[in-house]
């Protein structure tokens, strides 16, 4: 997944959902216009932006995002970019930081999960970036259906992660 992006303020949760995709996004809410566009820059991304000002600016690839609602952002970024969502890796990076999950071993994280957790689960990831570990919680299957559901308004039938090595997933 060659795509990179680095989102404005005002797109947290498109930057959100779009890691929750498995695209990497680098988003820091608090980050002025200036440094949004750097990074953008150094890293070779396309920049998100709603800010009129920062796309004319900007001396990187930019999509202006329309819209405020965030299934017609996803689609928005999947026809420009452009993104085969079909084969996105759900779930397999860091929501907090970013970074690409690798698989843990029960032992890694004994004492890093609630006591019932380490008890009740098998499968773990963690992100060597900011030491978070992620389990199969009961939440995840919302979020799947949250993602099935922001790929179909984008206008892709077949299931996110069909047939392909779909990675860790994350609590």
């Amino acid at each position: 997944m060659a795509a990179r992006f680095v989102a404005d303020s005002m797109l947290g949760r498109l930057a959100k959902w779009l890691r929750a995709l498995g695209y990497d996004v680098v988003y820091h809410p608090f980050a002025d216009d200036r440094e949004v566009a750097a990074w953008a820059q150094e890293r070779g991304a396309t920049l998100l932006t709603r800010d009129t000002e920062l796309a004319r600016r900007a001396k990187a690839r930019v999509i202006f995002i329309e819209h405020d609602h965030l299934g017609e952002q996803v689609r928005q970024v999947a026809e420009e970019a452009p993104l085969d969502l079909a084969r996105a890796r759900p779930l397999s990076r860091c929501m907090v930081c970013n970074g690409e999950l690798v698989a843990a071993t029960r032992e890694e994280v004994w004492g890093r999960v609630p006591p019932y957790v380490y008890l009740t689960r098998e499968s773990y990831a963690r992100c060597p970036g900011c030491g978070r570990v992620y389990w199969e919680g009961t939440h995840v299957g919302r979020m799947r259906e949250r993602l099935a559901e922001l790929v179909q308004a984008a206008g892709v039938s077949r299931p996110i992660g069909a047939g392909d090595d779909e990675g860790p997933r994350s609590e």
